[in-house]
């Protein structure tokens, strides 16, 4: 026994010896790259001279934005990087308001960084309000020159936790191709008229982790693109919004496939929609499963739960094709709260690909509109029941 603790006692010295080797050098924006707080001049030049020093480091470092105003016309911050980074950011850095200031949809973004960190309280403030009102997607191509708040491109093994982002002009953080990312204690702050801004939206990305966070926007609070896989949603509060969502799948060919979603401990108040996956009729093929949605509370929602193979906005599809992306395995466990529509849970599947494998458990949904009590529809799926239905799950004939 002694041996062994004698053991374990080095090597708690050794670990302790080497810490100090791992001490990261602090760049300060403001006091090594002269960056100025009074909101009005550019903070580019100081911020990738010092991101640049930092890549090139063969240590760790950590680049410091202190507290103040800062106004930003825009930053790639570019990898592949020697070491880890931390971006400490204490103030609040301001795009321009203009959109047509920008001429790429991106306006913060980072490429091809393994070891981010990114901490400090900040707020990433996109000043979008002048363009929500131009920016219909449905009808024009205006917003896809409109800049996303944060992209992150490529990153792995990446910590993001305690920053706002605040009233971007589209969506506020896109994640794209990457593996081992967290965001934590993160806030999206936006009006519910700002239109087309979702939170969070992942695409082709593995191991993205969302936790105890508050997301308030005008657009999906979540949103999971195809190729998305090992995806875990916890202990978030969304609305307004419109819910949490999976898709809308199929559209373009070639998608990837989804699979192993968890949406886990979270309240969803006053939102268009709940938890939802939704694919295209007339669909190219694709696929989704293992998406569990489990101890969501709601509040004042509409859609609590739905499954959506027919989504069709604006009527630009042809609902008399099926859907040919599949859907399986499926379930949503302890779900409770009320609805503001009176169909609190709606299953639509594929009538060419019907869904497979889907769980109702513990369901307590009230509405309390003039039409009368919760209700259900469902078509194409026969799900497996437990527990409480309120309102009564779909019955064994599939509902027009």
């Amino acid at each position: 026994m002694a041996v062994k603790l004698n053991i374990a006692i080095l090597s708690l010295l050794l670990l302790f010896i080497s810490i100090p080797k791992a001490k990261s050098t602090v760049l300060d924006v403001v006091a090594n790259f002269g960056a100025k707080a009074d909101g009005k001049t550019d903070l580019s030049t100081p911020l990738l001279k010092a991101w640049k020093e930092a890549c090139a480091s063969t240590t760790p470092s950590k680049i410091v934005i202190p507290k103040g105003t800062y106004l930003l016309s825009r930053a790639a911050l570019e990898g592949p990087c020697k070491s880890s980074i931390e971006l400490q950011v204490q103030g609040t850095i301001m795009a321009p308001a203009n959109p047509s200031a920008f001429n790429v949809p991106e306006w913060v973004v980072f490429n091809h960084v393994d070891g981010l960190t990114m901490s400090g309280g900040g707020v990433f403030d996109g000043q979008g309000a002048a363009a929500w009102g131009k920016n219909n997607c449905a009808q024009n191509k205006y917003c896809a020159a409109l800049p996303l708040n944060l992209r992150f491109n490529f990153v792995n093994n990446a910590m993001i936790q305690d920053i706002t982002t605040k009233d971007s002009k589209q969506f506020h953080v896109n994640v794209l191709g990457c593996q081992n990312i967290t965001f934590q204690r993160f806030t999206v702050s936006a009006p519910e008229n700002s239109l087309n801004t979702d939170g969070i939206h992942v695409g082709r990305s593995n191991g993205v982790t969302i936790l105890n966070s508050n997301i308030k926007t005008g657009d999906d609070c979540v949103s999971i693109g195809d190729g998305s896989k090992n995806v875990v949603i916890q202990g978030v509060t969304c609305g307004p919004g419109h819910g949490i969502s999976i898709g809308s799948l199929g559209k373009y060919e070639g998608e990837e496939p989804v699979s192993g979603i968890f949406v886990k401990d979270c309240t969803i108040s006053n939102t268009m929609n709940g938890v939802r996956i939704k694919t295209w009729p007339a669909s190219h093929p694709g696929s989704a499963s293992d998406m569990h949605f489990e101890g969501i509370t709601m509040n004042n929602v509409g859609n609590p739960i739905l499954v959506d193979q027919e989504y069709c906005p604006w009527n630009q599809c042809n609902l008399k094709v099926p859907s040919r992306v599949k859907l399986s395995k499926i379930s949503f466990k302890n779900i409770g709260g009320t609805s503001s529509t009176q169909v609190a849970v709606k299953i639509v599947c594929s009538s060419g690909l019907p869904c497979e494998g889907v769980e109702l458990a513990d369901i307590n949904l009230a509405y309390n509109g003039p039409e009368g009590p919760a209700i259900s529809q469902c078509s194409n799926v026969n799900p497996k029941l437990s527990g409480k239905q309120n309102p009564s799950a779909c019955s064994s004939k599939p509902s027009a």
